[in-house]
């Protein structure tokens, strides 16, 4: 149960960095890796900075911000 809402928080937090850093979401499958990404990032930087957060809404906010961050990162490189 726990991998099923590790994909849904993925999804959404995709959802929400695609809605910040481009307007529109990416679809579904590209979400769900944006938001994975995320979230793994997300949880490494605020690792490194000593936040800790708990439950689902602290994994999405996690997942979100590292989804944005990734998402910079990667717009960094097109140019």
């Amino acid at each position: 149960m726990n991998f099923l809402w590790y994909i849904l928080i993925g999804i959404v937090a995709g959802f929400l960095a695609g809605k910040i850093m481009k307007g529109g979401g990416f679809g579904i499958l590209v979400n769900l890796l944006v938001g994975i990404v995320g979230g793994l990032l997300g949880g490494w930087v605020f690792g490194l900075l000593g936040i800790s957060t708990s439950g689902i809404w602290g994994n999405l906010i996690t997942a979100t911000i590292g989804a944005v961050l990734f998402l910079w990162i990667l717009s960094l490189f097109k140019k």
